[in-house]
């Protein structure tokens, strides 16, 4: 029987195990434009040879790998890194193989006979003299003239000290043998977006109420005028709910009844009537040229304008008669209306994915998305995407990606973690996330830590939300201004994006609407409010000292640097992030009890942040502007909800003494 080898069996070199990788590299991992990817690789040969082992990256539609060498680490782990300068998709691998000559330097070292190192010298020079085979021009001529040297020198500490020389090893590097090297068989993918798909605070608000005089329909222009307020307050991304028609069958009345009265407005995510569908906007609101106004004075203040994508219609949208194969139907004969048993939506279509004209639907939804960056969109949040195909998320976010590498996609995905994390995986740039529902230490230590620590976090950014016009949470309704400052702070300095829906917060609108609900009294989702800006009891200021705070701070423009610190009171958590090389260190410390003063011991790590445990440093309170001095690593603290929930501290390494005076001789 004929015996079966395969093509080249003189491979040494196991390449294993490269991280970061998802799901085994079906998935891109993720980064923001001028962030790095550290890469590791199990590798390792037979026997004792030394290995060589280097990361290679380059852009996908370039032509050129770009070489890193590799550093061992321990347990034959090798770790480099490589920087993403510009958006796109970038690949990686790992290249590796036995370096016989970096073998016989460690070799020699080992060896004490003077016709012992004679010998070994002959059979370096035989190897320096095929890498000048395979070197050209003045490399080649200095190899060979070396080669000579290592094998005819009549002085053996000469030839040892060339054997050992830098000159030498730099040239034996440029010009290795490669020609059984191992190539790690997959290339791994990154995609790499821009900065605010890392970093960014989100503004919620529905144009429809921002008219001045109460009861009246708010337009495109009265949301222009609300922009100074948006931007005076730090905000980068103002969102707004869907802009499209409503529609009128099955219309939804105040507080989600189902008879509407002939003046209520509708659920704006009931999309489309007889005056257009998703590529309209709604008549009371204006135009499209009033909202390409919009879009252009936002960008003039400072903001970007996310838009809503709800891929659903309301009874009476025209995708209804003209593409009647685009959903499903009950056996009288109607369309299926949404049901999330026992909610019902009658005023909502879904699409039905398994549809025979399935690519049709596909590239109607992804024209969609298209029409509106024709329109100078560049940020989408996509209503409830675990409700369509992950197949179809996974095509129409890479087609725009292809031609609008700008374009950012937060997934409102409050589903199962699975699902959570399956749609980050498939593109979404950031996603929604349990953060509402995770109030006390213990919850918000482990949630975070999972975060920013797990596997989950080459892929899934969250931007934390402490309300939404679907959630008002039990610790906001009970828990009085101090918790509307309390979940703030939080989702402000735990996370790099954070989002509010408004006005509600900074009015501190509480009210469910019945008890044991999360849903808003009077929701906007169901009719017009008109709000009071100029409230004394307002967040405004609160909310735009935080901003700032955040813009001033690099360590909190990141997540994976969060660390949790010690505090001997379950109520009082305590959290730092650091940047660069520890120069921007913010330390906060949180009362998570929006009714009682708590106190405790916060433990900072001194050696960590460079601090000498015999010196004091000072900590500036960046929301108080106080400034206290600390000693050691044990310091109190003791926060009043009422006067102020929270301390976000920056820390001064190097207080002043008599010294630094100018006088002091």
């Amino acid at each position: 029987m004929a015996r079966m080898f395969p093509e080249e069996g003189r491979y040494r070199v196991a390449i294993e195990e490269i991280r970061p990788r998802v799901d085994g590299g079906r998935f891109p991992i993720k980064r923001t434009v001028g962030e790095s990817v550290m890469v590791e690789a199990r590798a390792y040969t037979d026997g004792h040879d030394r290995l060589r082992c280097l990361l290679r990256h380059r852009r996908e539609d370039g032509a050129r790998w770009h070489e890193t060498p590799m550093e061992p680490t321990i347990n034959d782990w090798w770790r480099a890194e490589f920087t993403v300068p510009d958006l796109g998709n970038y690949l990686y691998t790992v290249i590796g193989w036995v370096d016989h000559f970096l073998s016989w330097r460690h070799d020699l070292d080992l060896r004490t006979e003077p016709d012992d190192i004679h010998v070994a010298l002959l059979m370096g020079a035989e190897l320096v003299r095929h890498a000048a085979d395979r070197a050209t021009g003045a490399d080649a001529e200095i190899l060979a003239g070396l080669a000579e040297v290592l094998a005819t020198g009549e002085d053996l500490e000469a030839r040892l000290a060339l054997a050992n020389g830098t000159r030498l090893g730099q040239l034996m590097e440029c010009h290795a043998d490669r020609s059984l090297a191992s190539v790690h068989p997959q290339e791994l993918v990154v995609t790499v977006e821009r900065e605010r798909a890392r970093f960014g605070a989100w503004y919620e608000i529905f144009p429809r109420s921002c008219a001045t005089t109460e009861g009246a329909h708010g337009t495109f222009s009265d949301c222009e005028q609300r922009l100074p307020y948006i931007a005076e307050m730090g905000f980068d991304v103002l969102y707004l709910p869907p802009i499209h028609p409503i529609g009128r069958i099955k219309r939804k009345g105040p507080n989600n009844t189902l008879t509407a009265g002939p003046d209520d407005p509708g659920s704006p995510w009931a999309i489309g009537s007889s005056e257009g569908g998703h590529l309209s906007v709604h008549p009371a609101l204006g135009t499209l040229e009033d909202f390409r106004s919009l879009v252009a004075s936002a960008r003039d203040h400072g903001l970007e304008i996310a838009l809503d994508i709800a891929f659903q219609c309301a009874p009476d949208h025209p995708y209804v008669e003209e593409h009647p194969a685009w959903f499903r139907h009950r056996p009288d004969g109607s369309v299926q209306y949404a049901e999330n048993p026992p909610k019902k939506y009658q005023d909502i279509y879904p699409f039905d994915f398994e549809t025979d004209d399935w690519q049709g639907l596909w590239l109607e939804l992804e024209g969609i998305f298209r029409f509106w960056i024709e329109q100078g969109v560049q940020i989408f949040r996509v209503d409830n995407p675990h409700t369509k195909s992950f197949a179809f998320w996974e095509w129409v976010i890479a087609s725009i990606r292809r031609d609008f590498p700008e374009t950012l996609f937060l997934s409102e995905a409050f589903a199962r973690p699975a699902v959570l994390h399956g749609l980050a995986k498939r593109g979404f740039s950031q996603s929604y996330n349990y953060f509402p529902w995770r109030n006390t230490k213990q919850e918000l230590t482990a949630y975070f830590t999972e975060l920013t620590r797990g596997e989950g976090r080459e892929y899934l950014r969250p931007n934390l939300w402490p309300n939404t016009p679907d959630i008002l949470p039990e610790y906001l309704q009970f828990g009085g201004r101090p918790a509307y400052m309390i979940r703030a702070t939080l989702a402000a300095t735990l996370g790099a994006s954070y989002g509010i829906y408004g006005p509600a917060f900074e009015l501190i609108d509480n009210r469910a609407r019945e008890p044991g609900s999360e849903e808003y009294l009077d929701s906007e989702k169901y009719q017009i409010r008109h709000w009071d800006l100029q409230r004394p009891d307002s967040l405004r200021d609160y909310l735009a000292r935080l901003n700032r705070i955040r813009r001033e701070n690099p360590a909190l423009q990141h997540d994976w640097n969060l660390r949790f610190h010690a505090v001997d009171n379950e109520e009082i958590l305590g959290f730092s992030k650091t940047w660069g090389d520890g120069a921007d260190a913010i330390l906060v410390v949180v009362n998570l009890d929006p009714v009682h003063v708590q106190s405790g011991y916060v433990e900072v790590p001194l050696e960590e942040w460079g601090l000498d445990p015999a010196r004091p440093y000072q900590v500036h309170d960046l929301l108080g502007n106080s400034r206290h001095l600390w000693h050691g690593s044990r310091n109190y603290v003791a926060l009043d909800p009422r006067a102020g929930a929270a301390h976000v501290f920056r820390l001064r390494r190097r207080v002043r003494t008599e010294h630094d005076f100018d006088y002091y001789l």
